[in-house]
């Protein structure tokens, strides 16, 4: 399974990135606007990985203008945090799950709540793609909608949202398939809805989606163990560890 979702990790990001490559380590570049990418082990490589092969990266991170990031899942690369944490960087852990289990019998959406899938010409989608970002106090920047609905229509990503009375989205995710693999990701819901179990909801409808166009591995990484505990109530499992790595000024 880590080997699936390693080669999954490699491929995803390409449709949307270049690559450059640092022996052990491969930086994700993005070509337009969007989340910036990060570094990762090279494709194949478990081995140690030097801090000289570290810091070049983060060398490079900083000339192009974009976070000093890596990203990696601690059971298949163990060797990478050591160099990460010599060179300054501060190592987050989060659980990665993976549906493996039957589902527990959910609550229904509130009565005033309608959680459906947004396709790339829906009316919605602009405030279906603004949801996730007010979550984390961001905004989208500008042609997000755009760039969303493109990956829509070439299959690269399947978004869900819960929608309120007045049609405004509450919460939303995506997950993005590549081949028979998927990842749910970018699920928040606005602080103003939260505790109502609309992005639990959101999920449930992504895992559902994702079942239906034939999905094999459904993966997510939870922010923390709190809330891997409510993706298990979907049929999650942790099977690893995904690791991030950033400045410590990251997080302030």
């Amino acid at each position: 399974m880590l080997t699936r979702l390693e080669t999954y990790y490699d491929s995803v990001p390409r449709s949307a990135a270049r690559t450059e490559e640092f022996g052990s380590l491969t930086l994700f570049v993005r070509e337009g606007s969007g989340w910036p990418y990060y570094a990762r082990p090279t494709l194949g490589h478990t081995g140690e990985v030097p801090l000289a092969a570290v810091e070049k990266v983060r060398a490079r991170q900083r000339e192009l203008g974009v976070p000093e990031a890596f990203e990696w899942v601690a059971e298949t690369t163990p060797g990478l945090r050591a160099a990460v944490e010599e060179s300054g960087l501060v190592v987050h852990e989060h659980p990665l799950m993976v549906l493996t289990a039957q589902a527990e019998a959910l609550p229904a959406p509130p009565d005033d709540v309608t959680v459906r899938m947004v396709g790339a010409a829906d009316p919605a989608l602009e405030s279906a793609v603004a949801a996730p970002y007010a979550a984390f106090g961001a905004t989208p920047a500008p042609g997000a909608a755009t760039q969303v609905a493109a990956r829509i229509e070439a299959g690269l990503t399947r978004l869900a949202a819960a929608f309120g009375p007045d049609g405004d989205a509450l919460a939303a995710g995506q997950h993005q398939p590549v081949g028979p693999v998927t990842e749910v990701v970018g699920v928040g819901t606005r602080p103003g809805s939260r505790r109502r179990g609309l992005g639990l909801a959101v999920t449930a409808a992504l895992v559902a989606d994702a079942r239906a166009l034939g999905a094999g591995t459904v993966f997510l990484t939870a922010t923390d163990d709190t809330v891997a505990r409510l993706y298990a109530r979907l049929g999650f499992r942790t099977i690893a560890t995904a690791l991030i790595a950033e400045p410590a000024e990251a997080e302030a």
